[in-house]
């Protein structure tokens, strides 16, 4: 997705070889405009998939979520990190490991809102290791619905993530996949292949 790409050259710090800020427009201050254009975009690479849910992680899934579900027309639901007094009901739960925070937790999703008939697909902004959406796949398959796909706003393509993801044969997409960054220098997937392929030509 290009408008996204040259948004994070514009606006994305990268802190170091391994860490991208993308606060000032996607996960603290949000551009609205750019998150619909995501939603619309995950819809339309899994058009072809009859979704009936969106499921992600709190917090900074959830308009990505939200702006897909809006374009699919299916509701979207949220595992939560901390197990609030007015959920009573039975969940489906499972533990996420948080890179940026160090810290190991239990997310969940109340029964009642993913069923074995759903299908669904599941939206975040982050592929790096991978942590938070293998848990949220175990919940998928604890609930017995099936899960159509992946699709995530930014993905470190240098991290293992999307590797453990497809190693269950889980179709994943990613709007911009980053193959090397570097402060002040951030180089997408796309991009590497092209130059590899024109260095190959020279040699």
């Amino acid at each position: 997705m290009k408008l996204l790409e040259e948004r994070i050259r514009q606006e994305g710090l990268i802190l170091s070889d391994t860490v991208l800020k993308v606060d000032s427009f996607l996960n603290h201050q949000v551009d609205t405009q750019l998150a619909l254009e995501i939603g619309r975009e995950l819809a339309r690479i899994f058009a072809d998939q009859p979704v009936t849910k969106v499921l992600t992680i709190e917090a900074s899934g959830i308009q990505f979520a939200m702006a897909a579900g809006i374009a699919l027309g299916v509701p979207f639901v949220y595992a939560k990190k901390k197990k609030a007094v007015t959920l009573t009901e039975q969940v489906y739960a499972a533990p996420v490991h948080s890179f940026t925070r160090q810290e190991t937790y239990q997310v969940s999703v109340s029964q009642k809102y993913l069923n074995p008939g759903d299908k669904v697909l599941i939206v975040d902004d982050f592929l790096a290791t991978g942590a938070a959406l293998v848990g949220l796949v175990d919940i998928v398959k604890q609930s017995g619905a099936e899960l159509v796909g992946v699709g995530c706003v930014i993905e470190k393509s240098f991290q293992e993530g999307r590797s453990l993801l497809e190693e269950q044969g889980i179709r994943v997409h990613s709007l911009a996949r980053i193959a090397s960054m570097a402060p002040g220098v951030v180089n997408f997937v796309e991009e590497e292949a092209s130059i590899r392929k024109i260095e190959e030509s020279v040699v």
